[in-house]
Protein backbone atom coordinates (compact mmCIF):
# COMPACT_ATOMS: atom_id res chain seq x y z
CA UNK A 1 0.00 0.00 0.00
CA UNK A 2 1.32 3.45 -0.88
CA UNK A 3 2.47 5.67 1.93
CA UNK A 4 1.53 9.29 1.14
CA UNK A 5 -1.75 10.20 2.78
CA UNK A 6 -3.27 6.68 2.85
CA UNK A 7 -2.54 5.45 6.35
CA UNK A 8 -1.58 1.88 7.20
CA UNK A 9 -4.15 -0.04 9.19
CA UNK A 10 -2.20 0.04 12.46
CA UNK A 11 -1.53 3.75 12.09
CA UNK A 12 -5.18 4.37 11.36
CA UNK A 13 -6.25 2.39 14.41
CA UNK A 14 -4.09 4.62 16.59
CA UNK A 15 -5.37 7.82 15.00
CA UNK A 16 -8.96 6.68 15.20
CA UNK A 17 -8.69 6.48 18.97
CA UNK A 18 -8.49 10.26 19.01
CA UNK A 19 -11.67 10.79 16.95
CA UNK A 20 -14.19 12.62 19.08
CA UNK A 21 -17.47 11.06 17.96
CA UNK A 22 -19.76 9.34 20.46
CA UNK A 23 -17.96 6.49 22.30
CA UNK A 24 -17.93 3.29 20.28
CA UNK A 25 -15.37 0.59 19.69
CA UNK A 26 -12.61 1.81 17.34
CA UNK A 27 -11.96 -0.18 14.18
CA UNK A 28 -9.12 0.14 11.68
CA UNK A 29 -9.94 0.70 8.02
CA UNK A 30 -10.68 -2.64 6.39
CA UNK A 31 -9.89 -4.60 9.54
CA UNK A 32 -11.04 -7.83 7.93
CA UNK A 33 -9.06 -7.06 4.75
CA UNK A 34 -12.12 -7.37 2.51
CA UNK A 35 -13.74 -4.89 0.14
CA UNK A 36 -17.21 -3.59 0.99
CA UNK A 37 -19.15 -1.18 -1.25
CA UNK A 38 -20.95 0.79 1.45
CA UNK A 39 -23.56 3.38 0.58
CA UNK A 40 -23.04 6.78 2.15
CA UNK A 41 -26.06 8.52 3.67
CA UNK A 42 -25.59 12.28 3.78
CA UNK A 43 -27.90 15.17 3.07
CA UNK A 44 -31.18 14.69 1.21
CA UNK A 45 -32.22 11.82 -1.02
CA UNK A 46 -31.56 8.10 -0.97
CA UNK A 47 -30.91 5.61 -3.81
CA UNK A 48 -33.56 3.19 -5.02
CA UNK A 49 -33.56 -0.43 -3.91
CA UNK A 50 -32.03 -1.69 -7.16
CA UNK A 51 -28.96 0.50 -6.79
CA UNK A 52 -28.67 -0.48 -3.13
CA UNK A 53 -28.57 -4.09 -4.32
CA UNK A 54 -25.96 -3.02 -6.85
CA UNK A 55 -23.46 -2.56 -4.02
CA UNK A 56 -23.80 -6.27 -3.19
CA UNK A 57 -23.31 -7.10 -6.86
CA UNK A 58 -20.10 -5.05 -6.77
CA UNK A 59 -18.69 -7.35 -4.11
CA UNK A 60 -19.84 -10.55 -5.79
CA UNK A 61 -18.31 -9.55 -9.14
CA UNK A 62 -15.01 -8.79 -7.42
CA UNK A 63 -14.95 -12.23 -5.77
CA UNK A 64 -15.99 -14.03 -8.95
CA UNK A 65 -13.49 -12.32 -11.20
CA UNK A 66 -10.44 -11.84 -8.96
CA UNK A 67 -10.84 -14.08 -5.88
CA UNK A 68 -10.15 -10.97 -3.79
CA UNK A 69 -12.09 -10.96 -0.51
CA UNK A 70 -15.30 -8.94 -0.47
CA UNK A 71 -18.54 -8.57 1.47
CA UNK A 72 -21.58 -9.31 -0.69
CA UNK A 73 -24.36 -7.70 1.32
CA UNK A 74 -25.48 -4.04 1.19
CA UNK A 75 -24.63 -1.66 4.01
CA UNK A 76 -25.38 2.02 4.53
CA UNK A 77 -23.26 4.32 6.70
CA UNK A 78 -24.03 7.86 7.82
CA UNK A 79 -21.44 10.57 7.29
CA UNK A 80 -21.76 11.72 10.89
CA UNK A 81 -21.51 8.36 12.66
CA UNK A 82 -18.40 6.43 13.80
CA UNK A 83 -19.27 3.47 11.55
CA UNK A 84 -18.00 5.40 8.53
CA UNK A 85 -14.46 4.81 9.80
CA UNK A 86 -14.72 1.03 9.97
CA UNK A 87 -14.00 0.52 6.27
CA UNK A 88 -11.92 2.49 3.76
CA UNK A 89 -14.57 2.85 1.05
CA UNK A 90 -18.00 4.40 0.51
CA UNK A 91 -20.10 5.27 -2.52
CA UNK A 92 -22.41 8.28 -2.53
CA UNK A 93 -25.09 8.15 -5.20
CA UNK A 94 -28.26 10.05 -5.98
CA UNK A 95 -30.30 12.01 -8.50
CA UNK A 96 -31.07 15.30 -6.73
CA UNK A 97 -29.37 18.16 -4.93
CA UNK A 98 -28.26 16.85 -1.52
CA UNK A 99 -28.87 20.21 0.14
CA UNK A 100 -26.61 21.70 2.79
CA UNK A 101 -24.90 19.02 4.88
CA UNK A 102 -24.86 19.47 8.65
CA UNK A 103 -21.60 20.50 10.29
CA UNK A 104 -21.26 17.02 11.77
CA UNK A 105 -21.67 15.43 8.32
CA UNK A 106 -19.03 17.74 6.82
CA UNK A 107 -16.71 16.97 9.73
CA UNK A 108 -17.22 13.23 9.32
CA UNK A 109 -16.45 13.34 5.61
CA UNK A 110 -13.39 15.49 6.17
CA UNK A 111 -11.97 13.05 8.72
CA UNK A 112 -12.80 10.03 6.59
CA UNK A 113 -10.96 11.49 3.60
CA UNK A 114 -8.02 12.92 5.52
CA UNK A 115 -7.45 9.53 7.17
CA UNK A 116 -7.17 7.90 3.75
CA UNK A 117 -10.71 6.79 2.93
CA UNK A 118 -11.88 6.58 -0.68
CA UNK A 119 -15.25 7.99 -1.74
CA UNK A 120 -16.92 7.40 -5.11
CA UNK A 121 -19.49 10.04 -6.06
CA UNK A 122 -21.81 8.22 -8.47
CA UNK A 123 -24.32 10.49 -10.18
CA UNK A 124 -27.40 8.38 -10.99
CA UNK A 125 -28.80 11.11 -13.25
CA UNK A 126 -25.79 12.65 -15.00
CA UNK A 127 -27.99 14.32 -17.61
CA UNK A 128 -29.42 16.56 -14.90
CA UNK A 129 -26.15 16.69 -12.97
CA UNK A 130 -27.89 18.21 -9.92
CA UNK A 131 -26.57 15.55 -7.58
CA UNK A 132 -22.99 15.76 -8.79
CA UNK A 133 -22.87 19.55 -8.62
CA UNK A 134 -24.28 19.63 -5.10
CA UNK A 135 -21.83 17.01 -3.84
CA UNK A 136 -18.89 18.94 -5.26
CA UNK A 137 -20.19 22.02 -3.46
CA UNK A 138 -20.47 20.21 -0.13
CA UNK A 139 -17.11 18.45 -0.44
CA UNK A 140 -15.51 21.83 -1.02
CA UNK A 141 -16.57 22.60 2.55
CA UNK A 142 -14.76 19.48 3.76
CA UNK A 143 -11.58 19.85 1.69
CA UNK A 144 -11.43 23.48 0.54
CA UNK A 145 -7.76 23.20 -0.37
CA UNK A 146 -8.25 20.24 -2.74
CA UNK A 147 -10.13 21.10 -5.94
CA UNK A 148 -10.89 18.23 -8.33
CA UNK A 149 -8.43 17.41 -11.12
CA UNK A 150 -8.82 15.23 -14.18
CA UNK A 151 -7.32 11.73 -14.13
CA UNK A 152 -5.64 10.79 -17.37
CA UNK A 153 -6.20 7.45 -19.09
CA UNK A 154 -2.74 6.39 -17.87
CA UNK A 155 -3.79 6.62 -14.21
CA UNK A 156 -3.39 3.40 -12.22
CA UNK A 157 -7.16 3.31 -11.63
CA UNK A 158 -7.57 2.09 -15.21
CA UNK A 159 -5.11 -0.80 -14.87
CA UNK A 160 -5.42 -2.21 -11.36
CA UNK A 161 -6.90 -5.42 -12.79
CA UNK A 162 -8.44 -4.80 -16.20
CA UNK A 163 -6.83 -2.55 -18.78
CA UNK A 164 -9.35 0.19 -19.55
CA UNK A 165 -8.99 3.48 -21.37
CA UNK A 166 -11.94 5.34 -19.80
CA UNK A 167 -14.67 5.08 -17.13
CA UNK A 168 -17.92 3.22 -17.84
CA UNK A 169 -21.38 2.91 -16.30
CA UNK A 170 -25.05 2.59 -17.20
CA UNK A 171 -24.55 5.67 -19.41
CA UNK A 172 -21.38 6.32 -21.34
CA UNK A 173 -20.72 9.72 -19.79
CA UNK A 174 -17.53 11.77 -20.14
CA UNK A 175 -14.31 10.01 -21.15
CA UNK A 176 -12.41 11.01 -18.02
CA UNK A 177 -12.83 10.85 -14.26
CA UNK A 178 -12.34 13.90 -12.09
CA UNK A 179 -10.91 13.30 -8.64
CA UNK A 180 -9.73 14.94 -5.45
CA UNK A 181 -6.14 13.80 -5.07
CA UNK A 182 -4.16 13.92 -1.86
CA UNK A 183 -0.53 12.86 -2.09
CA UNK A 184 -0.48 10.06 -4.67
CA UNK A 185 -4.00 8.87 -3.93
CA UNK A 186 -7.32 9.77 -5.50
CA UNK A 187 -9.52 9.98 -2.41
CA UNK A 188 -12.71 11.14 -4.18
CA UNK A 189 -13.76 9.92 -7.63
CA UNK A 190 -16.47 11.94 -9.39
CA UNK A 191 -18.39 9.71 -11.82
CA UNK A 192 -21.06 10.93 -14.24
CA UNK A 193 -21.82 7.42 -15.52
CA UNK A 194 -24.30 5.82 -13.04
CA UNK A 195 -21.99 2.94 -12.17
CA UNK A 196 -24.39 1.45 -9.62
CA UNK A 197 -27.12 1.60 -12.26
CA UNK A 198 -25.01 -0.73 -14.41
CA UNK A 199 -24.65 -3.15 -11.48
CA UNK A 200 -28.29 -2.98 -10.35
CA UNK A 201 -30.53 -6.02 -10.78
CA UNK A 202 -34.20 -6.78 -10.20
CA UNK A 203 -35.06 -10.43 -9.84
CA UNK A 204 -33.17 -12.43 -12.45
CA UNK A 205 -32.46 -9.52 -14.78
CA UNK A 206 -30.71 -6.18 -14.97
CA UNK A 207 -32.71 -3.28 -13.56
CA UNK A 208 -31.65 -0.72 -16.18
CA UNK A 209 -30.46 -0.81 -19.75
CA UNK A 210 -26.91 0.29 -20.51
CA UNK A 211 -26.95 3.11 -23.06
CA UNK A 212 -25.87 3.33 -25.78
CA UNK A 213 -23.57 0.30 -25.75
CA UNK A 214 -25.77 -2.41 -24.26
CA UNK A 215 -24.19 -5.61 -22.95
CA UNK A 216 -20.64 -4.68 -23.96
CA UNK A 217 -20.87 -1.36 -22.14
CA UNK A 218 -22.24 -3.08 -19.02
CA UNK A 219 -19.36 -5.54 -19.08
CA UNK A 220 -16.89 -2.67 -19.20
CA UNK A 221 -18.77 -0.97 -16.35
CA UNK A 222 -18.40 -4.11 -14.22
CA UNK A 223 -14.70 -4.20 -15.08
CA UNK A 224 -14.38 -0.57 -14.05
CA UNK A 225 -16.09 -1.38 -10.73
CA UNK A 226 -13.60 -4.21 -10.19
CA UNK A 227 -10.73 -1.83 -10.89
CA UNK A 228 -12.03 0.64 -8.33
CA UNK A 229 -12.29 -2.13 -5.73
CA UNK A 230 -8.75 -3.27 -6.44
CA UNK A 231 -7.55 0.32 -6.18
CA UNK A 232 -9.12 0.56 -2.72
CA UNK A 233 -7.68 -2.79 -1.62
CA UNK A 234 -4.21 -2.36 -3.07
CA UNK A 235 -3.75 1.38 -3.59
CA UNK A 236 -1.46 2.12 -6.55
CA UNK A 237 0.83 -0.93 -6.35
CA UNK A 238 0.30 -1.75 -10.02
CA UNK A 239 1.81 1.61 -10.94
CA UNK A 240 5.17 -0.10 -10.35
CA UNK A 241 7.13 -1.19 -13.39
CA UNK A 242 7.48 -4.71 -11.91
CA UNK A 243 3.85 -5.35 -12.84
CA UNK A 244 4.35 -4.60 -16.53
CA UNK A 245 4.68 -8.29 -17.60
CA UNK A 246 1.46 -9.21 -15.76
CA UNK A 247 -0.41 -6.36 -17.39
CA UNK A 248 0.89 -7.26 -20.83
CA UNK A 249 -0.30 -10.84 -20.37
CA UNK A 250 -3.79 -9.57 -19.50
CA UNK A 251 -4.02 -7.15 -22.42
CA UNK A 252 -5.70 -9.55 -24.83
CA UNK A 253 -8.36 -10.59 -22.31
CA UNK A 254 -9.12 -7.16 -20.84
CA UNK A 255 -10.23 -5.34 -23.98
Amino acid sequence: MSTGTRLGRRTFAAVLGAVTFAPERAFAFGEAGAFRARLLAAGKGRPDDARVAGTARWGSELVRRTSAPAHEEPETVAADRPAIFREPFAVWCGTEDVGALSLSEVSGLERFLRLGGTLVVDDSDPVSGAFGRSVRRELLRALPESPPVQLEATHVLFKTFYLLDRPYGRVLGPPRVEAIVRGRNAVVLFLAHDLLGALARRGEGWAYGAEPGGAEQREHAIRFAVNIAMYVLCSDYKDDVVHAPFLLQRRGRAR
